[in-house]
């Protein structure tokens, strides 16, 4: 425990990052990949544009579940490094136990309040009479599923926590290319269709499930006992403050899922693109976007547990240096996905199939286009917000990273897409996310200066001027 202590305090900076960030944004990147598999193959089988509005629909539920995980995971990863720097672990093992217990709880409570509603569910984020039938067919399985599914999130977050990105990224990895031989499998030689795909994806996240579990025995910095799951709801209230950034960036694309697809069925219908068309295509930019989003954020994850011990043993000037260093690596992300998204948006939406069981597959193109040249022309400041937010919550400052996850969707976003395409019809709702992404950066700016001016000490600030 000494010698991870002393490693994450006076290692190399990008040393550090290289052994921490690559591993957890392969990991999430993986777990992005559990979705888009099923996506991938579904549109470029029998089922096509209709299957990949289904899963479209299906995937904001996912992110329900997934909110909460990563709530009380990463609310537990925070917990776990601010006190290991410290020099304090003597609660950890609490905290863990009780995330777990909670989580378990937590995902129980959704099975039961989702599965009498799912009809209604699926019909308010989006499902069309032509969808609905395969939405209900992938979500009745991959419901059944969400304990799994919530621990295994909440149990990686913890895992990296604890100085092991390797075997997190080996979790969730693992678990990928089981559904990706079984999708084929199941989808196309044994014809399950929507099926076959919930159950290539549940089937992988048990295998990503046993292998986080199998790691709660072999602990570096805590062990578990029975007493670790008697729930400690004191200390636990620290680690839900730290991890509530998560669990509203998470949220937030639920609320703008449900919005913006209430919006483009609405305007869609008044339009030539039709309800599917504008459902699908917003599917798959959700889809391609989580790659992007969660490329930064396993970066900024990565570091957490070395912000957070170097903030708990007062080392500013190593968290100045890393927050550069992760800066740099969101600004090339952003600029790179903007440009790709800018020169090539048809071949991305293309590796989700050819639109053929719908009457105007012209038109799905065209709205495409759109999409990816408008609704995310402004992908670097989104992740530049993300980044903040994780940011704040890696150093204790909820406040802060709540703000900067709040201004972009909730309080810029979701009123724009609401008003706009009462003057500009379906392309007000494109417009809206680039002048929220501007307002939200404007704000994150702001915040971050307002941080390091806090952070930097009184006789540093003299000789600055």
């Amino acid at each position: 425990m000494e010698k991870q202590e002393n490693f994450l305090g006076t290692e190399k900076i990008p040393k550090l990052m290289l052994k921490f960030c690559i591993p957890c944004v392969l990991s999430l990147l993986v777990s992005a990949l559990y979705n888009i598999v099923d996506q991938i193959f579904v549109g470029n089988s029998e089922l096509s544009t209709l299957g990949n509005a289904a899963t479209g629909v299906v995937f904001p539920i996912f992110i329900i579940a997934q909110a909460f995980a990563w709530w009380i995971g990463d609310g537990c990863a925070a917990y776990m490094n601010i006190h290991q720097g410290r020099g304090d672990n003597e609660n950890t093992h609490k905290c863990v136990g009780t995330g777990m217990i909670i989580t378990f709880a937590v995902s129980i409570l959704l099975l039961v309040v989702f599965y009498p509603l799912k009809m209604q569910l699926l019909t308010l984020f989006g499902a069309s009479n032509n969808s609905i039938s395969y939405a209900m067919e992938y979500f009745n399985i991959i419901l059944g599923f969400f304990p799994i599914y919530m621990l295994m999130n909440m149990i990686n977050a913890v895992v990296r926590a604890d100085g092991s990105p390797n075997w997190s990224m080996f979790s969730m990895l693992a678990g990928a290319i089981v559904n990706i031989i079984l999708d084929p499998i199941f989808i196309f030689a044994c014809h399950w269709g929507m099926s076959g795909a919930a159950w290539a994806t549940v089937i992988g996240q048990v295998v990503s499930f046993s292998i986080s579990i199998f790691y709660l025995f072999h602990t570096k910095s805590f062990r578990l006992s029975l007493k670790s799951f008697i729930p400690k709801f004191k200390i636990f209230v620290e680690a839900i403050k730290l991890g509530l950034s998560s669990f509203i960036t998470q949220l937030t694309i639920v609320i703008i899922s449900l919005v913006c697809n209430i919006m483009l069925a609405k305007y869609g219908a008044m339009s030539q693109y039709g309800i599917d068309i504008p459902i699908a295509v917003i599917g798959i930019e959700s889809k391609v976007f989580t790659v992007v989003i969660n490329i930064v954020v396993g970066i900024v994850l990565g570091c957490q547990p070395i912000i957070g011990y170097n903030i708990g043993a007062d080392k500013t000037d190593r968290v100045k240096r890393l927050y550069k260093s992760i800066l740099l690596c969101t600004l090339i992300i952003g600029l790179f996905s903007t440009l790709l998204f800018e020169l090539a948006p048809n071949a991305i939406v293309g590796m989700f199939g050819k639109p053929t069981n719908i009457p105007n597959p012209e038109d799905y193109w065209d709205f495409a286009q759109k999409t990816f040249r408008i609704f995310l022309s402004l992908v670097t400041f989104t992740c530049l917000i993300k980044m903040s937010s994780i940011f704040f919550q890696a150093v204790g400052k909820p406040i802060f990273a709540v703000l900067t996850s709040l201004i972009r969707d909730i309080i810029c976003f979701i009123p724009l897409i609401c008003i706009m395409p009462i003057f500009y019809g379906i392309d007000g709702i494109l417009f809206s996310a680039p002048i929220a992404d501007l307002i939200a950066m404007t704000v994150t700016v702001i915040l971050t200066i307002v941080y390091f001016l806090k952070l930097i000490k009184p006789k540093q600030l003299e000789e600055l001027y």
